[in-house]
């Protein structure tokens, strides 16, 4: 195999790991997950993006990168009053609702059809607050936050892929000087946590819902376009199959849906991962080789979060959403229609707002999409007045 194929495939899922792993676990300490939940979710999340990329890769002879939906894990860590049995559950809905998206024809075309811009307007009010914790930590801890910011805003210039890997080892090795790490965790092994799901309604409606809306249309559909942007036909419904059936498999382990890679696929999909385009699907199994070994060392990841400062994993969450919230700004702001639901969709998600039970997720898309049917139907009245 060639190195370049290896190489492209650690680099993506280092960058993966960096980007989300403390999102993940923020996600984990919303819903009260204890340490041996928390490690269960990231060994049966890594090992399920290796088999699928390497699966799909395999199959279908292109290279085909899959992750875990970090905006996805930002909305459960947004998410209040839910376990994590309850979440479980809404997990496994999530998954279901994958799966039918591939086997449901008009399910598949609702999804397609739904308002960008106000999808993308709830998933930057989740994103924004992480961003904004980030921010308030800096007169907390200004010797630690300030210059992770710096670096991270110098390095992405040069090399935005290899920003958060340099800001996790700066911040890591800054911490321990400021004496906020007090002692290294001890390097353990990996093992499963299994959680019996509970159906609520609430969860479902307030958690699994807005999951899967999120990681269709900030994960699986951009991850689409970047297959088909470096010269392949995206296999769409084999891949929601596949990735939905892992999201379901997976969800009693703890672990949240997994989808479509968009950022770290690019990495893979190139001609720095192989100048002949029919041999970059090795880098899918290169990638599946690399989540295993990562599966083995998920509880030594979960142990080397657990002793960083909050400070600290605040502004690694804070810098890893940049992007993704930059990006949902963007797409919801960009079609001037549907300029105010977007920002109607924002406002509620960003307050944090929980109604019956229900997160502000579901409410800020809920929002958004009544006044964007509000606009149509005035939008048509004026139409025909004017004819």
């Amino acid at each position: 195999m060639q190195l370049s194929v290896v190489s492209s495939a650690l680099v993506a899922a280092l960058v993966g790991i960096a980007s989300a792993m403390a999102v993940v676990l923020e996600a984990a300490r919303a819903l009260g997950a204890t340490p041996a939940e928390t490690t269960s979710w990231v060994t049966a999340i890594c090992i399920s993006v290796g088999l699928t990329s390497g699966y799909l890769s395999f199959r279908h002879r292109i290279p085909i990168i899959t992750a875990w939906s970090t905006p996805g894990a930002a909305v459960i860590a947004a998410t209040t009053g839910s376990r994590m049995d309850a979440a479980v559950g809404a997990f496994l809905v999530a998954g279901a609702l994958i799966v039918a998206t591939a086997l449901i024809g008009p399910l598949d075309r609702a999804i397609r059809r739904l308002p960008v811009a106000v999808a993308s307007g709830m998933l930057a009010g989740v994103l924004v607050r992480f961003v904004l914790q980030m921010i308030e930590s800096v007169p907390v801890a200004p010797a630690l936050v300030l210059p992770l910011i710096g670096l991270f805003l110098i390095a992405r210039l040069k090399s935005p892929p290899s920003a958060m890997l340099l800001v996790i080892a700066a911040g890591t090795a800054l911490a321990w000087c400021l004496g906020l790490i007090q002692q290294w965790p001890a390097m353990t092994l990996s093992s499963f946590s299994f959680v019996a799901p509970r159906f609520e309604a609430q969860a479902l409606i307030g958690l699994g819902v807005p999951l899967f809306l999120v990681t269709m249309a900030s994960q699986n559909l951009p991850g689409a376009a970047v297959i088909k942007a470096a010269g392949y036909e995206p296999p769409f419904a084999s891949a929601m199959l596949t990735t939905g059936i892992a999201s379901m498999l997976v969800a009693p382990l703890g672990a949240h849906t997994i989808n479509l890679a968009a950022i770290t696929a690019a990495i893979c999909t190139g001609p720095d991962a192989h100048p002949d385009p029919k041999q970059r699907w090795k880098t899918g199994m290169a990638y599946c080789a690399i989540y295993g070994g990562l599966a083995l060392l998920g509880a030594a990841l979960v142990g080397l979060f657990a002793v960083f400062p909050p400070a600290l994993i605040k502004t690694i969450a804070g810098l890893g959403l940049l992007g993704s919230l930059t990006g949902a700004l963007g797409a919801a702001l960009a079609d001037e229609n549907q300029r105010f639901a977007a920002v109607a969709a924002f406002v509620v998600t960003a307050s944090g707002v929980t109604i019956a039970g229900i997160g502000a997720a579901f409410w800020g898309l809920t929002a958004g999409l009544l006044v964007l049917g509000l606009d149509w139907s005035v939008t048509r009245q004026t139409l025909r007045a004017a004819k």
